[in-house]
Parts: structure tokens; C-alpha cells; sequence
């Protein structure tokens, strides 16, 4: 099959990032990628347009980390408390998700995706937890989550 040489305006998901020179199949790249504006083909004339995207790629990545990097420490900083409905020895009915995490956060003036949060399985206990938020390929920041009791634990042994 023949393949072209392909430079991505955009990223593209399970293809490469802005300013990545790809391989495709000819026919991908004609029918769609350019069609849609979402790449250009790889050639002399298009050199200092690669070099361009390039430079602007690297700037506006370096933008995104250093946003990234004021964002972990602010979130370091968190202390997010989530109240739940608890039963007569503290057993949670239900669990805390990622839904109610990110609604304590919203609260707090900081939104972010839900895919950044590391929470592989709900929380089912009461107390604190640290949770991973994944801002930037480089950059982590640790979030405690204490999850508290709406009412009070009466005959706690």
C-alpha cells in the first residue's frame, strides 16, 4: 500500500500530537486528514510552515506546563473534605466518585477533566485519602480527600 508523509496541524488521537510528521496510508491522508484541514503533506514547499509549528508547539507547551506547574501547588495546598451519609458504626452507604471530587474542586474555583483524576475505584471509607491528579506528562499533584460523616458516629468500636 502506498504511504505519505503527513504533518499534523492538530493532534489526533492514536496518531501524534501538533507538528508530528506521521506516516499514513495515501488515501487517509488525501481523503481526510487534508480534506479536513487536520494535516498537510510533508514537502520542500511546506518546510518553513513545519519549522513554524514547531517552534510555536514548543511555546505554547511550555506555557501549558508552567500553568500546570501553579495549578499542582494550589492544589497541593487543598484540603477537600466530602460529607457522606454513614450508618450507626461509620459503614458509607454508596461511595465517593470522581463526580463529587470534582464538584468539591469546582467549589474551590478549580476545574479540570475527569480523565486528570486518579482515582481508579470509588473511596468506600471514611477518612483521608491522596489521590493523584495528572495536570501535565510531567506534572502531578497530590489532592487529600477526607471523606467525613454527615452525622454523627454514635457506638464507634
Amino acid at each position: 500500500m502506498a504511504t505519505q508523509k503527513i504533518l499534523l496541524l492538530k493532534p489526533i488521537p492514536k496518531l501524534g500530537k501538533e507538528g508530528e510528521c506521521v506516516r499514513v496510508r495515501a488515501g487517509y491522508a488525501r481523503n481526510f486528514l487534508t480534506v479536513y484541514g487536520w494535516a498537510i503533506p510533508v514537502d520542500r514547499a511546506n518546510e518553513n510552515r513545519i519549522k513554524s509549528l514547531l517552534r510555536k508547539r514548543e511555546e505554547r507547551e511550555a506555557k501549558e506546563k508552567d500553568a500546570a506547574v501553579a495549578l499542582a501547588q494550589r492544589i497541593g495546598e487543598l484540603r477537600i473534605a466530602v460529607a457522606v451519609h454513614t450508618g450507626e458504626k461509620g459503614k458509607l452507604f454508596g461511595s465517593v466518585t470522581a463526580k463529587e471530587i470534582l464538584a468539591a474542586l469546582a467549589d474551590q474555583g478549580i476545574a479540570i477533566e475527569k480523565d486528570a483524576l486518579g482515582l481508579a475505584h470509588p473511596i468506600k471509607e471514611l477518612g483521608q485519602h491522596c489521590i493523584d491528579v495528572k495536570l501535565h506528562s510531567d506534572v502531578i499533584a497530590k489532592l487529600a480527600v477526607e471523606v467525613v460523616s454527615e452525622n454523627p458516629v454514635v457506638g464507634l468500636k
